[in-house]
């Protein structure tokens, strides 16, 4: 016979439910620990929509009758939404055992240690890791940048009842992690742990619009455009040189290069200016005509002796 009470339903935890997952698959011919009692009990969230408020906080069953029940309907002792139902108030919880003095953590059992010493810590700070790893959407994607490990162990520092000072340090300011990370260096964790769902999306979606700009024809246009210019200019110091050596052919007889001038031989440059030219112009004051084929220097034109004055 099973009993229904209306209420407030308490959240289950996730442990709560891996121990209600493993009970459920025992073999059936062992009692179950949890249901000693001759009648179970379903807690059903209260809705007003639903629900009559004469059932909150009461345990009921409907009762099957032979005869119509409003025959025996009093609306001065009852409502009229009890009848067929029968109800009980919900009992008062057992008031919990005495608890047992703690065993020698040097003298006890293995078993008696991990029980009172152990799994009192441990045990709430795995159902944060779990609680966290749900939120962190570790149940749903393969990889995920949530470590359990690191977690555990920054919950366990916090949560150490013989400090009360670190509430608020992080898992790279603990002491021992910094030591272990200075000679054990993480490697870095990829760009795609590190994105939330959102930063993803503006990345994508930005690039998609990009892609959709550039398949523009007249943005192709440009780009090609762009992507000549730049092949045109990355030769430019070699059809400088290739130009000034076609308009200034070397003679016969002399190597290639070399150029005559009323004062000598010389040979130009790259640049097509000659060598020396500039420092022999300043030294001597002497002009030059630069033409097309070749330079010239023609000296001063000598001028007449002047008489002292008598």
């Amino acid at each position: 016979m099973a009993a229904k009470v209306i209420g407030e339903k308490k959240e289950i935890s996730l442990w709560e439910q891996i121990c209600a997952e493993v009970a459920a698959t025992r073999p059936p011919f062992e009692p179950p620990e949890d249901d000693a009692e001759s009648v179970k009990t379903d807690v059903i969230q209260y809705d007003a929509t639903k629900h009559n408020p004469v059932f909150y906080g009461r345990m009921f069953s409907k009762v099957p009758a032979d005869s119509d029940p409003f025959e025996a309907f009093d609306p001065a002792t009852s409502h009229p939404a009890c009848v067929g139902y029968s109800l009980v108030d919900k009992p008062p919880p057992p008031p919990s055992p005495p608890s047992t003095p703690l065993p020698d953590p040097r003298l006890c059992a293995p078993r008696e240690y991990l029980e009172h010493y152990i799994f009192p810590i441990l045990l709430p700070g795995m159902v944060e890791m779990l609680r966290e790893a749900k939120n962190q959407r570790c149940f749903e994607r393969k990889r995920t940048k949530f470590n359990a490990c690191d977690f555990l162990t920054e919950w366990l520092y916090k949560m150490n009842p013989r400090y009360s000072d670190r509430d608020g340090i992080t898992l790279f300011e603990i002491p021992f992690v910094k030591s272990w990370l200075e000679e054990h260096p993480r490697p870095p964790l990829p760009l795609s742990l590190l994105l939330s769902d959102e930063e993803a999306a503006i990345i994508i979606q930005s690039f998609y619009r990009g892609y959709l700009a550039r398949r523009d024809p007249e943005i192709q246009e440009l780009r090609q455009w762009q992507r000549e210019l730049r092949e045109e200019g990355e030769d430019i110091s070699i059809k400088v040189e290739e130009f000034w050596r076609k308009h200034e052919p070397s003679e016969e007889g002399q190597e290639p290069g070399l150029k005559t001038s009323p004062k000598g031989t010389y040979k130009s440059s790259s640049s097509g200016s000659p060598k020396g030219f500039k420092k022999q112009r300043a030294s001597s004051g002497i002009s030059a005509v630069t033409s097309e084929v070749s330079i010239s220097i023609e000296p001063p034109s000598p001028q007449p002796p002047q008489s002292p004055d008598v």
